[in-house]
Parts: C-alpha cells; structure tokens; sequence
C-alpha cells in the first residue's frame, strides 16, 4: 500500500493534463497518437499543472478552500504510518477533495474539446492566419492537405478531386475521384483514401497526338469504375495530385 498510494495520487493529479492534451491535439483523424513518448509526457505535465494552478485560485478565491501541503507530500512518502495520518487528514474533507478532481477532470475534457472545435470552426490554425504559430496542429499535415483546412470559409472548396498514379502490371494507371475520407497510420502517415465517382485511364492514353484529342474524345478516355467507394492505398500511389474544386454559380442571364 505504501509504494501504491503514492502512484495513485500520482496519477491522478498528471491525469487531468493528459486529457486536455489528448482532446485538445489533432493527429490526422487518427485516435492513434504517433508523438515521442518524452513529448507526450513533458506535455501532459505542463497541462496538469496549468490546470492545478487555475483550480486551486479558483478554490482559494471562491471557496477560501487551500491545498494542504504537508498532507499532500506525506501522502507521497514510502511511510505506512505517515500515510495513515495523512489520509485521517484527508478523510475530513473528503467531500471537497472528491468535488475538486470530478471538476476538474471533467473541465479538461470539455474545455480541450470546446478550444479544439474553436480553433477548427473559425479557421484559426489556417496557415495564413495571424495566430497560425499558435494554434496551428502542427502533427497534422495530411489534415490540412487533404481537408481544405487552410481555406477561409469564403473559399473553402466544396469537394476535393484526388488523383494518382498506381502501377499496374508495369503500367502507369490513373485514377481519379472525389475524395471522401482519409486515414493515417500509427505513424502519423497516410495509409489510405476513400474515393467515390471514381474513373481510370492508362497513363499510355497521354501520348495520342495532340489532333486525336479532342474535346469529346478527351472525356471517352477515362473509364469509369463501377461501385460507390474505391479504396486507394497510398504506399501503393507513384504520384498523387490534389485539386481544390469550388462551385461557382453561373452568372445571370440578361433578358
């Protein structure tokens, strides 16, 4: 019990960095986190203590309610008989110390997935943005390629048309179609893109003369592929193109 406690309490004063930390960062889609474990770690405990500084001044300064320090580090000592006194000490405010971790677990959950929504609602992380330093998820770059994410809402594209080149049988093929999703893996890489509408061409189609091209022909050399999504694995893609596409209503028609 002596050694338990100890790693108990432990616990749960870092935990609720951990939970800010981990609503709060994005990682491509992925609930998988790909960061250093030091990383981590450095970073869950940064968070705990910001959190425990503003929840005690907010318990001192509305509830005159103050951490008792002496109890608090013989609770973290080795001693089975420190340690019983300690918990007779904290036994008598069982109540509020119960209240205290509730809230605030409870408060690093919800204000890291308040501040997370934010910042991707109102595009505050968006590479031309003023505090793109500050709030930009920098372990996301996929998340911004393949999102539209660095488009303020008055151009953020309306679909995004995915293109690539695979090898098949020794030939270039391309595909192309809407995307729909996108997955990274553990590593933070891409692993796969889910597309739908999606057509195919031989890469051998390109080198017609330019006088066979034409404009009704040029559509005929794709072929489309039947189903409603095609699951494209990125290792498996030479080349990858993305295109932005925004829909632009036609301009009225003068009577």
């Amino acid at each position: 019990m002596n050694i338990a406690l100890p790693a108990l309490l432990i616990f749960l004063l870092l935990l609720p960095g951990f939970i800010f930390r981990s609503r709060y960062k994005r990682a491509e889609r992925s609930s998988l986190d790909y960061t250093p474990f030091g990383q981590v770690v450095t970073e869950g405990v940064l968070w705990a203590l910001c959190a425990h500084i503003v929840w005690l001044l907010l318990s001192y300064l509305l509830f005159s309610k103050h951490v008792d320090s002496a109890a608090l580090l013989t609770l973290l000592t080795a001693s089975s008989k420190d340690q019983s006194e300690a918990i007779a000490v904290v036994a008598r405010d069982s109540r509020w110390i119960a209240s205290y971790f509730i809230t605030i677990f409870f408060a690093s959950f919800t204000i890291s997935s308040a501040a997370r929504h934010l910042i991707s609602r109102f595009r505050l992380d968006r590479a031309s943005c003023i505090f793109s330093s500050l709030f930009r998820f920098h372990h996301a770059p996929w998340y911004y390629l393949l999102t539209g994410a660095d488009f303020d809402k008055k151009s953020e594209p309306d679909f995004i048309v995915v293109s690539a080149v695979v090898n098949i049988a020794g030939e270039g093929v391309l595909y192309t179609g809407v995307l729909s999703e996108f997955f990274a893996n553990s590593e933070g890489q891409l692993d796969r893109l889910i597309l739908r509408d999606v057509m195919r061409r031989p890469i051998s189609k390109d080198k017609e003369a330019f006088h066979v091209v034409l404009a009704e022909e040029s559509g005929s050399r794709f072929y489309p592929i039947d189903g409603d999504y095609f699951v494209l694995r990125y290792d498996e893609a030479i080349t990858l193109n993305v295109e932005y596409v925004r829909l632009v209503e036609p301009p009225p028609i003068a009577a």
